[in-house]
């Protein structure tokens, strides 16, 4: 069969992919690269400075109440009474 088409190139020019110049092929790897490296470095730097925050404000704080002189049970409250279960 004999086609209309030559055989050495059956793609249109618009089709073909654009040569890259030289010396330029490991460029957008390396952008890629550096993105994701800036990206990784944000997040690390993030979590640093909320893990400080969180450590410093880690719920302390001051009460200005007098503290109760002896821990002991007061006589006048009756101890707990543990509670019972029936099974029916």
């Amino acid at each position: 069969l004999l086609s209309p088409y030559p055989e050495e190139d059956p793609t249109t020019p618009y089709v073909r992919k654009a040569p890259t110049p030289a010396g330029h092929e490991g460029a957008d790897t390396a952008v890629i690269a550096a993105v994701i490296a800036a990206v990784f470095l944000t997040l690390l730097a993030a979590l640093v400075v909320i893990g400080i925050y969180l450590y410093r404000n880690r719920g302390s704080y001051r009460t200005y109440e007098r503290p109760e002189p002896d821990a002991a049970p007061r006589p006048d409250e009756a101890p707990a009474k543990e509670k019972e279960e029936y099974f029916i």
